[in-house]
């Protein structure tokens, strides 16, 4: 089988040239994608590839706790709300439960949504009107 070569150069440069807000928006769909992985192969009894998944999510999360900047006030916020998702995330890997990973995907995905939202209203860190 051949490498798809061009597909892996086009994801790479996307990374490389993305902006930090574009890379954050990123890394939430690749949360929310790993959780998904996660839920089918928990369905499929496929426990290792569940694991795996889990663990790559549990990865994005912990970057973003990493690059939290504390000198807002609403770093402490997003901080307890990684941990929480942090927490619920092993839950779901020692439970083997997709009711907990659907719990995480759906704060995900609104953490996601509202991101689009701010760089839909943000340019550059100002208000576009």
């Amino acid at each position: 089988m051949v490498p798809n070569n061009g597909y892996n150069a086009y994801a790479k440069n996307k990374i490389m040239t993305a902006s930090p807000a574009e890379l954050t928006l990123m890394l939430y769909e690749g949360a929310i994608k790993f959780c998904n992985i996660a839920v089918v192969a928990i369905e499929n009894k496929d426990y290792a590839k569940a694991n795996t998944n889990i663990q790559k999510a549990e990865r994005i999360i912990g970057e973003f706790k990493a690059t939290l900047n504390h000198k807002y006030a609403t770093a402490k916020d997003f901080d307890a709300v990684y941990d929480y998702l942090l927490d619920r995330l092993i839950q779901a890997n020692m439970k083997k439960n997709p009711e907990i990973l659907e719990e995480v995907l759906k704060h995900l995905r609104t953490m996601r949504d509202t991101w689009k939202e701010v760089m839909k209203i943000t340019k550059n860190g100002t208000v576009v009107a």
